[in-house]
């Protein structure tokens, strides 16, 4: 009998993230700051898409038509009812990467990304991803791939093996997947305690396995416990994909695009004198021990002249998506913590508070008093990207034809948050993509939709939600146990919603 699920994990769901890198519209920066032309992206193709949310938020986002697959029938039939819920242009199938490369009917890719995918796959599998790169992505188009890398996991790739080990060999036979990890985890404990020479010689290894108890236990199921699970090194990685003649364009990753909080001086003038481009990511890649890599390929990259650079540059067009005062001037890279310079960003945040949409060069224009210059609002801009406060935003035409699909989207999206946490974005026509909204967030979205107005009316539309469900809020770790506890909790809550996030959202239109 053959197995459908080729070694990956299918008795648990994958979780319902949401990953911006897979927005088309957010390589546009990326690839304007590293002076390359970015692609017009009309078709876009996500490989494995799990659950779906991100190939259907930026279906529904964006007038681009998305197809894509994943193999489990389970995650493909969701995905395939949010798309019928918006109406957007997503075609999803729960076919295997053989059957969907044969298929017949697919447009040729501006666009084609694969997250959390490439590492946990077979050789065979990696061979049929490169060869549909190959016939379907355009001259021009981009790939995006994350994966996990080395350096970075060499230390731990031991225990890893430990760990899926112990679920194949010693794991309770019949039982679920979830259960065989926890009992796999019990282990290395145990084993950890009698302070092994591995644990010895890489302290780190400890920390990490701690760190693991308290991991989502579908995150660790997809991203520790199937059977094909292959770190690689950039070199490797660009081995893999030379046969479909695509080449490395830059980091999907923004703020890997700063040095100044990856790198210390000698290590950038160290970089600085390695003079193959290629095998500089792979130096790089020591000196922050990368773990995980996001990356942009592209089929056939031209270059920008510096003219073209700058204007393209100015013209892009950026909104605050977060409240001025959750912005914090702290940003970690490589080197840890770094504190963001407040006479730059400052000026740039006071600017953007209003949720307004500006071009760079506008930013620029209204901040030249205060001494910010071309190069400096980019470098806020960037770091603003990755530290997930501005976005990019689209033509005001995009905007006015995505609306209708976002605003159906969301209503599923907001009606399935009264019996579920799991989902926790929106999708916004304003940036092409999805927006972080918590659940009590979307129960407060959700009175609005319905045309309450005031947060009284949020806080006692979303008790109803709770107290339907007999569930109670809890503060400070203590449950609310009365009806006015709660409800006044709820006031607090729905009343900062109204001063802090509601501004935001409504500016991104999500309802």
């Amino acid at each position: 009998m053959t197995d459908w699920t080729a070694g990956y994990v299918a008795d648990i769901g994958y979780t319902f993230g949401y990953y911006t890198e897979l927005n088309p519209l957010r390589l546009k920066l990326a690839f304007l700051n590293r002076g390359l032309v970015p692609p017009a992206v009309g078709a876009a193709c996500e490989l494995g898409f799990g659950q779906g949310l991100s190939a259907n938020v930026h279906a529904a986002a964006s007038v681009t038509t998305w197809h894509g697959t994943d193999f489990n029938p389970a995650q493909a039939g969701f995905a395939r009812e949010l798309a019928s819920a918006s109406g957007a242009q997503a075609f999803l199938f729960d076919e295997s990467f053989a059957e969907f490369a044969a298929r017949t009917d697919l447009p040729e890719f501006d666009f084609i990304g694969l997250h959390g995918i490439w590492s946990w796959i077979s050789d065979e599998n990696r061979r049929l991803i490169v060869e549909f790169v190959r016939r379907r992505l355009k001259v021009g188009g981009v790939l995006y791939v994350s994966y996990n890398t080395l350096p970075g996991w060499g230390a731990f790739a031991p225990m890893r093996h430990l760990l899926t080990q112990h679920a194949e060999v010693v794991g309770a036979s019949g039982r679920g997947i979830v259960s065989r990890i926890d009992e796999a985890l019990d282990f290395t404990d145990r084993l950890l305690a009698l302070n092994p020479l591995v644990a010895r010689a890489n302290p780190q290894v400890v920390e990490r396995m701690r760190s693991l108890r308290g991991q989502n236990r579908q995150y660790l199921a997809h991203e520790y416990f199937n059977r094909d699970w292959h770190p690689m090194h950039f070199a490797t990685m660009a081995e893999w994909l030379e046969p479909a003649k695509v080449q490395y364009g830059c980091s999907a990753h923004y703020l890997d695009h700063i040095d100044v909080v990856n790198l210390t001086p000698e290590q950038r003038q160290f970089l600085d004198e390695v003079p193959d481009p290629m095998f500089r990511e792979t130096v790089r890649d020591f000196m922050v021990n990368q773990q995980f890599r996001r990356d942009y390929w592209v089929k056939g990259a031209r270059r920008l002249s510096p003219l073209a650079q700058a204007e393209a540059l100015r013209a892009v067009r950026v909104m605050l998506t977060t409240p001025r005062s959750e912005v914090s001037l702290k940003v970690t890279g490589a080197l840890g913590e770094a504190s963001l310079n407040a006479g730059a960003y400052e000026p740039v945040l006071e600017l953007l508070a209003d949720h307004g949409v500006r071009t760079l060069a506008e930013i620029e224009r209204a901040l030249r008093v205060r001494g910010l210059t071309p190069a400096m609002v980019l470098e806020v801009a960037m770091v603003l990207v990755a530290a997930g406060h501005l976005a990019l935003v689209q033509d005001d035409a995009v905007v006015a034809q995505a609306a209708a699909t976002c605003r159906r989207l969301n209503a599923a999206l907001l009606d399935r948050s009264r019996g579920s946490a799991d989902v926790s974005y929106l999708a916004s026509p304003v940036v092409g993509g999805g927006v972080p909204v918590g659940r009590v967030a979307q129960w407060f979205l959700r009175a609005l939709a319905q045309g309450k107005t005031t947060p009284q009316e949020w806080a006692a539309s979303a008790w109803e939600v709770l107290s339907a469900q007999n569930q109670k809020l809890v503060k400070d770790g203590q449950t609310l146990e009365s009806a006015q506890e709660n409800l006044a909790e709820l006031g607090v809550q729905a009343a900062a919603f109204a001063a802090g996030q509601w501004p935001a959202l409504k500016a991104l239109q999500v309802v």
